[in-house]
């Protein structure tokens, strides 16, 4: 099959970051998004956009979603069902239920369609420079057709195995981050009340077993002061909730997910669900009335490195 024209439907803060490295491996790109004017910097770049989603899938081949809900992702696919034929593989970039995606891949495969999951994690700076890492859940033939697009958005792709691997692995690792955060929020605080430096206690966290991604990137805009993660408060409250829902059906005794769906709900409440998800140490530095500011730490986190070849991960070496 081939895969020139690519349909890329969602383009919110990571999405259209991917979509643009996908048009700058040469491929037609077809754009759809509930708002048009997402689209204008991807249109001044070659795309088209489709005002509707049939538009869009009789024009291409591949359907990409990466889309903030799950119920989202539903509503997109099940408007595409009438149009998606033998031809087709979906793409799907979000991170979701994996219950619900194992239901709607079987809708589409029902239609004689291909589909994959492949979630991406990695921060928006590394979506941009197209050296995201790419977690895939689907059958090899479909993973083997979908690598050429894979290695276009990103660096390091692992074939997880079959549908809802991959949106599981994600949802684990969202999680994983997101104690890291308010971890580094209250360890950052502590350092601040004793008079640590906190540029000092950035460094000293960073060479240490204490370090980790979240610490090199999302301390940093913390400590600017701009919390910009590009990462929103209802997203981070969302993948927690996915995360503690697992616990739930596989009766795990989780203490941890229950404390963080908590005080995530509480971050929306009071910042709202569109503040970004680091700024979640605001109420603990309001609380202390402190801030957690020092110098020469940027506003956004960028990705200084060129884009690396996509390759994927051998888990069995």
């Amino acid at each position: 099959m081939n895969d020139s024209s690519i349909g890329f439907i969602g383009l919110g803060n990571v999405g259209s970051k991917v979509a643009n490295n996908i048009i700058k491996k040469g491929y037609s790109l077809y754009v759809h998004d509930l708002n048009e004017n997402l689209s204008k910097h991807l249109v001044s770049k070659g795309a088209i956009f489709c005002q509707s989603i049939d538009e869009l899938i009789t024009n291409v081949t591949v359907i990409i979603t990466c889309l903030p809900t799950p119920a989202s992702v539903k509503n997109v696919i099940l408007k595409s069902l009438p149009y998606i034929n033998n031809k087709h593989l979906w793409i799907e970039m979000s991170t979701t239920d994996e219950e619900e995606m194992r239901s709607l891949s079987k809708l589409v495969l029902e239609k004689k369609a291909e589909v994959i999951e492949a979630p991406i994690t990695g921060g928006q700076h590394t979506a941009e420079s197209g050296n995201i890492s790419v977690l895939v859940g689907g059958n090899r033939d479909s993973f083997k057709r979908s690598f050429p697009i894979l290695i276009s958005i990103g660096h390091r792709i692992l074939h997880c195995g079959e549908i809802g691997t991959a949106s599981t692995l994600k949802v684990v690792t969202n999680y994983l981050a997101s104690i890291n955060l308010l971890a580094l929020g209250e360890a950052l605080m502590v350092c601040k009340k004793y008079g640590i430096d906190l540029k000092t206690a950035y460094e000293g966290i960073k060479i240490s077993s204490g370090n980790s991604f979240v610490h090199e990137t999302e301390s940093q805009v913390i400590l600017n002061g701009s919390y910009n993660v590009g990462f929103t408060m209802d997203l981070v409250l969302k993948d927690v909730s996915l995360f503690e829902k697992l616990t739930h059906k596989f009766k795990i005794p989780a203490q941890i997910s229950k404390l963080m769906v908590n005080i995530f709900k509480q971050g929306k409440k009071i910042l709202g669900k569109k503040a970004y998800s680091t700024s979640i140490v605001k109420i603990l530095e309001n609380q202390c009335m402190e801030d957690l500011r020092s110098k020469g730490f940027p506003p956004i986190i960028v990705d200084k490195e060129n884009k690396k070849d996509g390759i994927e991960i051998n888990k069995y070496d």
